[in-house]
């Protein structure tokens, strides 16, 4: 019955400075109007709102002001370097001192995180394989951690 995600929406303080901030990030502004406006995520599949208005002010909550965009585990490798050739700093999950990407092999996926102007956390996401033997590893791993822990098992 569900095929996919269709839209998601952030509450942002100034629409014109989001519109500048999500282009940089590759996606397609689809249509806006004086507060609000729509980003393809996949064309036609699914999109972002961002909705200016005083919401942006609701304290951070992920169930409240977060998205995980889709990335392939190739280019999640080199995240770091795009992020800052477009100027976006990443930051640090929860109690993470590092701003890496990291694996959670219990999860079977990997990530990294940043913010955009209004504070709503933002997350490049891949779903990776995990050997039956590391699915209830629990530890966040670098990407050379969980490498080299694929080495040692062949």
């Amino acid at each position: 019955m569900i095929l996919g995600l269709y839209e998601a929406h952030l509450p942002v303080s100034n629409l014109h400075k989001s519109i500048e901030f999500y282009s940089k990030l590759g996606l397609e502004l689809a249509w806006k109007d004086e507060d609000t406006a729509f980003f393809w995520i996949e064309k036609e599949k699914s999109w972002i709102g961002l909705w200016q208005g005083e919401e942006y002010k609701t304290s951070y909550h992920p169930s409240l002001r977060h998205i995980a965009f889709r990335v392939s585990y190739t280019d999640l490798k080199d995240i770091l370097n795009w992020l800052r050739s477009i100027e976006i700093e990443p930051v640090p999950f929860g109690k993470r001192d590092s701003v890496n990407p990291f694996i959670r092999p219990n999860q079977g996926n990997a990530s990294v995180y940043f913010n955009d102007p209004d504070g709503n956390s933002l997350e490049l996401m891949c779903f990776i394989n995990v050997p039956e033997k590391l699915k209830n590893v629990s530890k966040k791993l670098s990407i050379e951690e969980w490498e080299n822990l694929l080495k040692e098992m062949n």
